[in-house]
């Protein structure tokens, strides 16, 4: 079964192998193309004033993970927030996301989670981005990867014990994947990731079936007007999470009314200003009411 961010949200790009094996792509230059043009008057774009911001390569077992980190420059034991793209790999948006986080203080990291399957950013059709590299990414390979990523974090600046994560469309799955994996984990935000979905080699659970095992709180952003994820998913997450252990019932899912998915996305003509402002500012109290 296709992700849903697929459903919304060829070339061939050019790969190099690191020494270690596995195909190591670098973060993009600029919007990702499949993702369509970009919609100027609304793109946000942050400075890096006052930042460390920049490419890094962070180790992994099998090579080296393609990252794009922004910090407050000269601070150490930042608390970190870890962020998890959506289908279309760490372009501008989601560096950008890394800056603005950098200026309220934290050390924001987000890993190209697709390096070993391809570089999304040189695609222009999702059914294809979809077929030959976002659907080959086990969710195994990513909670490893993200471990690598809080690894690095802990050694260069990050404080170990102030780990949070939050992630948009696939990335917001992930979210909630990874707070049922991560026992040091403060806190994630999930924005609008998928809840239900049958299982597969690559996906064994679902969301909804990880609630029982929740070890950190997660806020959800979703849209009432998402076509991809039925307000009925929401509506049983929202029960199983009542009915969960006490990280479950710790975790909250906002639902914006009239927004659609990817809302926000300030790049794309999905984005709702008044709801992802509202949205953004709820996620920065909730890591803060969590210790981050």
């Amino acid at each position: 079964m296709k992700d849903q961010d697929a459903q919304f949200d060829s070339l061939l790009p050019p790969l190099r192998l690191d020494r270690r094996g596995f195909i190591a792509t670098s973060v993009a230059a600029g919007f990702s193309l499949a993702a369509g043009q970009a919609v100027a008057q609304t793109a946000i774009s942050t400075d890096a004033g006052g930042l460390l911001a920049g490419k890094i390569d962070i180790p992994a077992p099998d090579g080296k993970i393609p990252a794009y980190r922004a910090a407050p420059q000269g601070k150490k034991n930042l608390p970190t927030l870890m962020v998890v793209s959506e289908i279309f790999g760490v372009h501008e948006y989601i560096q950008d996301v890394c800056r603005r986080l950098a200026h309220q203080g934290y050390l924001a990291i987000a890993p190209e989670l697709f390096a070993r399957q391809g570089d999304p950013s040189k695609y222009t059709e999702i059914p294809k981005l979809q077929a030959e590299v976002i659907g080959k990414v086990p969710d195994a390979q990513v909670q490893g990867d993200l471990d690598a990523t809080a690894a690095w974090a802990a050694a260069n600046g990050g404080d170990p014990d102030k780990l949070g994560i939050l992630g948009f469309c696939w990335g917001g799955r992930q979210v909630w994947l990874y707070a049922a994996h991560n026992p040091k984990l403060k806190a994630g935000a999930a924005w609008y990731g998928q809840l239900a979905g049958e299982p597969s080699d690559l996906k064994p659970k679902s969301v909804l079936s990880l609630v029982n095992e929740l070890k950190a709180p997660v806020l959800g952003a979703y849209g009432g007007k998402d076509a991809g994820i039925p307000q009925t998913d929401v509506d049983r997450m929202r029960i199983a999470l009542a009915q969960g252990p006490a990280p479950a019932k710790a975790s909250r899912i906002d639902v914006y009314p009239e927004a659609p998915h990817a809302f926000h996305a300030d790049y794309r003509p999905s984005y709702r200003k008044a709801e992802a402002e509202q949205a953004w500012t709820r996620m920065l109290d909730w890591f803060k009411q969590n210790g981050l």
